[in-house]
């Protein structure tokens, strides 16, 4: 394959500049109203791209950007909402010198040759813990990350999505229509495969410009820790109890009504599995938890509720109704709560563990303004999850070091033990100090 042009042209207007003078444009002037987007210059392409689909095309690609160098941008597309699969349905790859490629995972197999050509090498990706697992999936995973999603966050950007990040630092409008499509159609639209190339072909110019901002406000190593503990994540365990995440199991009162429940999820996954369907798609979760909740005696009165609905409810209403019978027959019953649910919500924790509310009332309001003086989320500075963990079962000891090595222990990164440790323990004692000091308030 010769070397194929360029094909991004962000700007619409003639005549077109240069391809990287359009995708480094200036980005809006400081102070601009929230509407000026609007009278951005759209991102457009040059001509449409096509989809890499034989392994001959595929090797001839990988050869084009080994050849290349500099960093990557690469993103994947899935088909959420669709199908049962959390699959890549098409990887997208773009790098300086090389131009944009877009290949079709189930059509080309393995991507050992590309993974070989830059796996070494640093992968920009938005939102990367999105397409991590999928991108893994076919063998491709990077040994260097940067995150542009992430990094926008550390650098303080109000928006984050990447349309705004490309609005606020490349000064272009990018078009996302296409975010939710179900990316396992084939053919692919035109319209589609242009907002693809769009989301890796500005991807560098985005990295270079967070990166400038990290610099500057001295977060280069706080952005280099959050990227790496991102590729270190290990991939979540499965769920022991899967089914309680059915949305308004809350509803749901009895043990024998649980059951049936659960057993009409798990008949649910199973035939979601079998046709690759998103579970949702063929029986929703309002369904289950309407079935479970109504006292039925036969499929006949399953088949009449009005609020067992979806594509696959009548369709498979014998599977449905055997799924009911398992779970009004069953011994196995479960219980009221889940076993995962070690830590109750806090808003429970005033009558459950008084101590543990004022510990984490107490500890809030500084990491937020910790937060704001590093000009971060909160969310980003600590994970809300370690501040409850923290919070629930703290270490004997309310030092510094004690409360470091905690949150080293819970996964917590060097620079946000040396930003918080001190101020949590702090907070720690001032709880302690005010349950000492007004012991009535809890009798």
């Amino acid at each position: 394959m010769a070397d194929r042009p360029p094909i991004t042209d962000p700007f619409a207007a003639p005549p077109p500049p240069p391809p990287r003078a359009r995708a480094a444009a200036s980005p809006p002037p400081p102070g601009a109203e929230p509407d000026a987007a609007a009278a951005l210059p759209t991102a457009r392409l040059a001509r449409t791209p096509h989809v890499i689909d034989t392994r001959a095309e595929y090797l001839d690609a990988v050869a084009q950007l080994a050849a290349a160098s500099g960093p990557i941008a690469v993103d994947a597309e899935r088909a959420s909402g669709f199908r049962y699969s959390q699959r890549a349905y098409l990887i997208q790859v773009f790098r300086r010198g090389a131009g944009t490629y877009l290949f079709d995972p189930p059509a080309i197999g393995s991507f050992a040759e590309l993974q070989d050509a830059i796996g070494a090498e640093e992968w920009v990706l938005h939102a990367a813990s999105q397409d991590l697992p999928c991108l893994r999936e076919v063998g491709l995973d990077p040994a260097s990350l940067f995150d542009t999603e992430l990094g926008a966050r550390i650098a303080g950007m109000p928006r984050v999505g990447l349309g705004a990040v490309v609005e606020d630092t490349l000064g272009l409008h990018l078009a996302k229509e296409h975010s939710a499509a179900d990316w396992s159609t084939r053919p692919l639209p035109d319209s589609w495969l242009t907002y693809a190339a769009l989301d890796v072909e500005l991807l560098l110019d985005v990295r270079d410009r967070i990166a400038e901002r990290l610099e500057t406000a001295g977060k280069s190593t706080i952005a280099a820790q959050e990227f790496a503990a991102v590729l270190a994540k290990p991939a979540a365990e499965p769920k022991a109890e899967p089914w309680r995440r059915l949305t308004g199991l809350s509803t749901v009162r009895g043990q024998r009504a649980l059951a049936v429940a659960r057993e009409l999820w798990r008949a649910r996954d199973a035939y979601a599995q079998e046709v690759d369907t998103s579970p949702g798609r063929l029986l929703p979760d309002a369904s289950i938890v309407a079935a479970a909740r109504a006292p039925l005696a036969s499929k006949r009165e399953l088949a009449g509720l009005k609020t067992f609905m979806g594509r696959a409810s009548r369709a498979q209403i014998d599977r449905w109704w055997a799924a009911i019978e398992a779970g009004l027959a069953t011994d196995d019953l479960p219980a009221h709560r889940g076993s995962e649910e070690s830590i109750p919500p806090p808003r429970s924790w005033a009558d459950r563990s008084p101590e543990a509310d004022r510990r984490y009332r107490a500890v809030r309001p500084r990491l937020q303004v910790i937060a704001d003086e590093l000009a971060l989320p909160v969310e980003n500075l600590l994970t809300p999850e370690h501040v409850r963990r923290l919070a629930w079962a703290p270490p004997a000891h309310l030092s510094t070091e004690a409360i470091a090595e905690a949150l080293a222990t819970i996964g917590a990164r060097p620079w946000q033990i040396d930003a918080t440790a001190q101020a949590i323990g702090e907070a720690f004692v001032e709880a302690l100090q005010a349950a000492v000091e007004a012991p009535e308030s809890d009798s």
